[in-house]
This record gives structure tokens, sequence and C-alpha cells, in this order.
């Protein structure tokens, strides 16, 4: 087994594990371009100590690049547990990562969640680049 063989994928609007990727379709040659990724948009993901997403990371991978670049990580710790047990301490962290970054070269904007019961899912996005 490979570890591509790892990686889930769905519907979004289907399927909750499912990174959303919110960006322009196109952006402008080094201009900043926002991009925000999450899990759970259309269907709520659970967010509990027993069944939760840990991180989400996103990558660019510019059109004749043989290799992404890692654009950031989001690690997502509170997940309600506390000293008197799971679900206690009312605190959750939502996961959504949001980054900005520039490129000179169209390419292909992914992200890749993890949930600790089922596992690596990922999405992609493609962005043009205009002069």
């Amino acid at each position: 087994m490979s570890i591509k063989d790892l990686f889930q994928t769905a519907d979004w609007k289907k399927e909750k594990h499912v990174p959303v990727i919110e960006s322009p379709e196109s952006t402008a040659k080094g201009v900043l371009t926002q991009v925000k990724v999450s899990v759970g948009k259309q269907i709520p993901h659970p967010n509990t100590t027993e069944h939760h997403i840990e991180w989400i990371e996103v990558y660019f991978l510019a059109q004749g690049a043989k290799f992404p670049i890692c654009l950031g990580r989001g690690e997502f710790s509170s997940h309600g547990a506390w000293a008197q047990g799971p679900n206690t301490s009312g605190i959750y962290t939502e996961p959504q990562l949001s980054l900005q970054f520039k490129t000179d070269k169209p390419g292909t904007v992914s992200a890749v969640g993890y949930c600790n019961i089922h596992g690596l899912w990922e999405n992609s996005k493609e962005l043009k680049v205009t002069e």
C-alpha cells in the first residue's frame, strides 16, 4: 500500500470530512491571495473529544513544478477534554485555517485534513494567475 491510497475524497456538500477550499478562481501575479480552508462547512463535523479534526495542511503546486510547497498548517487541540473528563471543558476549536500567499504562476491549491477516526481527506482547487 502507498500513502496516496490513504487519502479519501468526496463532494464536500455531501461528506463532512472533506476540506472546503475558499479562494478566488484567479489572482494577479504577485498579489496576496486569501485562502480559507475549513472542515464541516455544509455538514458540521463533530468536534468532540472522541471525534474531531486534528489538523489541516494547505499546499500549492505551481504549474510545471514537481513538488508542492506547504503554505501552512493548523492544529486544533481543544476538543472539550478537561481534567474532569471528555467533553467537560466547554472549549472547542473549530477546524478552520486562513492564510495568504503570493504566486507568479498558476497552479493547484490542495488541502488535507485529518480526522482522528476517519483518517486523511483531501480536496484541490485550481488557481489561475493574470498579469
